[in-house]
């Protein structure tokens, strides 16, 4: 029994079986969900009874047309029907997308949702995935993202806001700032599926900003937020253009029965609803937290309703995964098949503080042993036993603080591990930063790794610039040279602070705007937000320079530079609480927008 429940998930290569083949498998008894990022709060038990006692006449008569069904859930969000199209799940939406609007290419940063990557693939299209790297926490720089998207001639751009599975998190002005620099593209694609859940800015979406522009498309779901993934239905946004296009192509009858009951209904639970939010919230916390102390273990920020988790060196997410579902109950995601993760990569859903407790109890089991069974981690001081494939690599990595080959390279040169060749350990929470590709900037006592110098015998400052007449006249010292030396030489190391915010400071941007909200709105104890501090704007598209990022995403199993610790993600988390907005009335309901609530 347990040999053929572990099979569904090697013979499925897209996702993750369903929990109905599951249960055909095994009897389904006191199985925990990690895997399906659903609410666990909302419906109400008195929102199902009521769908149970009007079961008979919802299963067998046909539903009112999508347009009914979507004027309503218009008049509850306050859209205009002209700019909303609704869908049979936010997947049918994708799958129209990619054949009306995507012609001949899409970029989208990985790991992400599958969908992106496959459903063009599937019909034909070239997909330019931009790797998020794990040394910046898996935050997306936007203005690394927009020379990615020029350098490859992309005609589609997507964003996936909160992101899936790292649940990394983009403010709303930047993702503005992005869409108007990509103004000229076919088309650009903001999914906010999970954004329900996050509690880093107070009106974090974009539909108003994507109804005023002629290329932008938002994507929302419903059934992640109300915890109904067996009822297929989410809806998008854009200009009335966009919408009607994407509408006109969907079926009469695409939404059932239980949707229009669902949709209908929701206008008397506003409040419920939005209690169920706020203790997401705080069980994200409290999740983190819990997760966090375990050896090895780390827990990168989320503002959804899932937490990514990176397995300690020697664990394999399969192994892990099968164990914890047949000897605990417990269903977890493992990441090996999405595309820029890898098996050392879990996804777990958000839930109630007692599953919780029964998940970190699973896992310390299953990963450092007990009586009955071996651990999946060998212990941590001798490094022996790996169960990965990449225990090579796992055990460079770590032994060169994330450096890999290039550290090894550097004490080759002659740097000995505590020599002033090998850089000190990054500061918790900052990842160690992308060298720049051929140009060999020196850093001082402060930063990353230096470039060995050719055959250059001086002082360091001498190979820090590219004006050859000055360095060969070091031997003949007449007159000339001596009015150079104090002040050409100097004058020029003034272009080095501006070298330095362009390879350093767009990398670690993404990194302060995760994991630092206490700095943003929400933070303040007031009804009215403090502004938000403004960065410094994007660069104009035709000032971009080469882009100089990798080719290609993260090898499987192989962790990017300066990946981070359990213990740095624990001092920086950027998932302190932050005040929740309080509701008008009983009978209110949030809008998609963000503005104020109905009452």
């Amino acid at each position: 029994m347990a040999d053929n429940v572990t099979s569904l998930f090697r013979s499925n290569a897209a996702h993750s079986p369903s929990m109905a083949a599951l249960a055909r498998e095994s009897d389904g008894a006191g199985l925990v969900d990690f895997c399906i990022p659903c609410n666990p709060y909302f419906p109400t038990p008195a929102m199902f009874e009521d769908m149970a006692a009007r079961l008979r006449d919802i299963i067998t008569y046909y539903p009112s047309s999508a347009d009914t069904i979507t004027a309503e859930l218009c008049s509850l969000l306050r859209l205009p029907p002209q700019c909303v199209a609704m869908g049979n799940g936010s997947t049918e939406l994708i799958t129209w997308i990619d054949h009306l609007l995507v012609r001949e290419s899409l970029a989208v940063p990985v790991p992400t949702f599958g969908r992106w990557t496959d459903q063009p693939m599937e019909t034909g299209k070239r997909v330019d995935m931009f790797p998020l790297q794990e040394s910046g926490g898996f935050a997306l720089d936007l203005a690394q993202y927009a020379e990615f998207i020029r350098a490859r001639g992309t005609k589609v751009a997507v964003i996936c806001n909160p992101n899936n599975p790292d649940g990394g998190f983009l403010h709303k002005h930047a993702i503005v700032q992005f869409m108007d620099a990509m103004a000229d593209l076919d088309l650009v694609v903001i999914d906010e599926s999970f954004l329900e859940f996050a509690d880093a800015e107070v009106e974090p979406s974009v539909v108003q900003e994507a109804m005023l522009r002629p290329n932008v498309i938002v994507l929302r779901s419903l059934g992640k937020n109300f915890g109904l993934h067996g009822i297929r239905f989410g809806y998008l946004v854009a200009n009335p253009s966009l919408a009607g296009r994407i509408r006109s192509m969907l079926p009469k009858w695409n939404l059932n029965s239980f949707a229009e009951h669902v949709v209908f209904m929701l206008k008397e639970h506003g409040t419920e609803y939005q209690q169920s939010l706020h203790q997401v919230r705080r069980d994200r916390m409290d999740m983190s937290g819990q997760l966090s102390s375990l050896p090895g273990l780390t827990v990168y920020p989320s503002q959804g309703n899932f937490l990514f988790v990176r397995l300690p060196v020697g664990a394999e997410g399969t192994v892990v995964r099968d164990r914890m579902l047949t000897e605990h109950r417990l269903l977890v995601r493992e990441c090996g098949n999405k595309i820029g993760s890898s098996s050392r990569f879990l996804r777990l859903v958000v839930r109630p503080q007692v599953d919780v407790r029964r998940l970190v109890s699973g896992l310390e089991q299953v990963l450092y042993g007990t009586p009955r069974r071996g651990a999946a981690v060998p212990e941590q001081a001798t490094g022996t036993g790996y169960s990965s494939g990449t225990a090579a690599i796992d055990r460079l990595v770590s032994e060169t603080n994330g450096a890999g080959t290039q550290g090894l390279a550097a004490q080759a040169v002659g740097a000995g591990p505590g020599a002033p060749g090998l850089p000190a350990a990054p500061a918790a929470g900052i990842g160690m930063p992308l060298p720049a590709a051929p140009s060999p900037v020196p850093v001082g006592a402060s930063g990353g790794m230096p470039m060995p110098a050719a055959a250059s015998s001086g002082p360091p400052q001498m190979p820090q610039q590219a004006p050859q007449p000055v360095q060969p006249p070091p031997v003949p010292v007449p007159a000339p040279p001596v009015p150079q030396q104090p002040v050409p030489q100097q004058m020029p190391q003034q272009p080095v602070p501006q070298q330095i915010p362009q390879q350093q400071i767009p990398q670690q941007m993404p990194q302060q705007t995760v994991r630092q909200p206490s700095q943003h709105p929400l933070a303040a104890p007031g009804p009215v937000p403090a502004p938000v501090p403004v960065p410094a704007p994007m660069p104009a598209v035709a000032s971009y320079p080469p882009p100089q990022m990798p080719t290609g995403p993260t090898p499987p199993g192989v962790p990017a530079r300066g990946g981070l610790t359990a213990a740095q993600v624990r001092g920086t988390d950027g998932l302190s609480q932050a005040p929740g907005t309080s509701w008008s009335g009983a009978q209110s309901w949030p809008e998609a927008a963000g503005m104020a609530p109905l009452s």
